[in-house]
């Protein structure tokens, strides 16, 4: 049994519900990261909650145990849900024991239903999550199947993956994915998707036997195979590097938010990180073509050493010549910083050492650096912006990383 950022994992795989379940826990204790948060979101407007879920008394008993669930934030949660859910007959300020009594025969995912529809509770909990790094909660690699298994893939491990007939479709080779070019899916249609968290990264072969390089804090849906359809499919949340088999016939495309990328066989970097402004697109070899998901007509085609900066807000599109070695430099462990404002430098080292750092120099979080490191500890880039630059930064007991003016 393995525990993977709050979450309970009872062997190498677990059932959808089971998994859902965890993260309505997560959720009450305001652990969720931003993708578990949209996980929940998507699943609970889409699908009825069952008997599985658990009331709001078990959540509660299991929060007083751990006691790390402070009476503001009981409270924050409970007067949203009193004031909304036809349980204004009882509201007293009694703190967390009346409003738990109240709540007590109330299933969690009810309470999650009455909080989405709460657009100011549920936009004050999407802009907390901006903020935070995306995947701290989580420590494993973790591979949810088309048919919603959730299975903890180990370190450096080896692991089959099989069908419903028990034909191995995939195994796992240290820290590689490869599926089989024979892999079949007995033709039904789903995505796996794969997710790395902060601090790690993952290389995955697809059927097609196309390379994907995966940086920390990511995820990618994909299917088992390619067979039954003229092209060739993935979404994007995060950063990879694509090596992508020629193949004439079937396109590969990649959807990063609101980008495509459209590639016969090529190798290019697509970096899209929900919480940056912009999604880039690095070519190394070959071609690709850049469009919205949907709509055939081209934005833009790329030549090799040249990047496209697809701005989220606008949806405006630049292109510059650019180093393409600057935009893969992580795939040997390196941090490289070329005329990155400060704040996005931050960003990039929460995701690569998986640890949170807040920074109260608002003016020094605007400006830019130029600069790059080898698989070097994060001490020592933080002692070498102190020296240079002159910041002043402290490690707290809770491995938070403070940076003051």
């Amino acid at each position: 049994m393995s525990r993977v950022g709050g979450i309970i994992y009872k062997g190498p795989e677990m059932k959808r519900e089971d998994y859902i379940k965890q993260l309505l826990y997560k959720f009450v204790k305001g652990e969720c990261t931003s993708e578990e948060v949209d996980e929940l979101v998507v699943y609970l407007r889409q699908d009825e909650p069952g008997e599985e879920f658990p009331y709001v008394e078990e959540v509660l008993e299991t929060l007083e145990e751990r006691a790390e669930m402070g009476n503001d934030r009981a409270d924050e949660i409970y007067d949203w849900i009193l004031k909304k859910g036809e349980a204004q007959k009882n509201t007293g300020k009694d703190r967390f024991r009346k409003k738990r009594a109240i709540l007590q025969y109330v299933p969690v995912a009810a309470v999650f239903i009455v909080l989405l529809g709460i657009g100011g509770y549920f936009g004050w909990v999407k802009d907390r999550l901006k903020t935070a790094p995306a995947s701290l909660a989580s420590e494993h690699i973790v591979l949810e199947t088309k048919d919603g298994k959730v299975m903890v893939l180990p370190e450096h491990g080896q692991l089959q993956l099989t069908d419903k007939e028990g034909n191995v479709v995939g195994e796992q080779e240290g820290n590689r994915l490869v599926y089989s070019d024979s892999a079949s899916d007995n033709g039904s249609a789903g995505y796996n998707t794969l997710r790395v968290p902060y601090g790690k990264h993952f290389e995955l072969r697809l059927s097609d036997g196309s390379e994907i390089y995966m940086n920390a804090g990511s995820s990618l849906k994909y299917p088992v195979n390619f067979l039954n359809t003229d092209k060739r499919e993935v979404v994007l949340r995060g950063e990879a590097f694509f090596k992508v088999s020629g193949n004439k016939n079937k396109p590969f495309i990649v959807t990063a938010e609101n980008l495509e990328v459209e590639v016969l066989g090529t190798e290019f970097n697509v970096s899209s990180y929900r919480e940056d402004e912009v999604t880039n697109v690095v070519l190394v070899e070959g071609s690709v073509k850049l469009g919205a998901p949907g709509n055939r007509e081209a934005l833009a085609v790329l030549e090799p050493g040249q990047r496209a900066n697809f701005d989220h807000k606008d949806k405006g599109l630049e292109i510059d010549e650019v180093d393409t070695g600057i935009y893969t430099a992580w795939m040997k462990g390196e941090l490289v910083f070329r005329n990155m404002s400060f704040d996005n430098i931050l960003k990039k080292m929460e995701r690569h050492y998986n640890i949170r750092i807040v920074n109260n120099d608002k003016a020094l979080g605007q400006e830019k650096f130029n600069a790059g490191f080898e698989n070097e500890p994060i001490e020592a880039i933080l002692d070498y912006f102190e020296t240079i630059y002159g910041i002043h930064y402290t490690r707290k007991e809770d491995q938070r990383i403070i940076i003051n003016p």
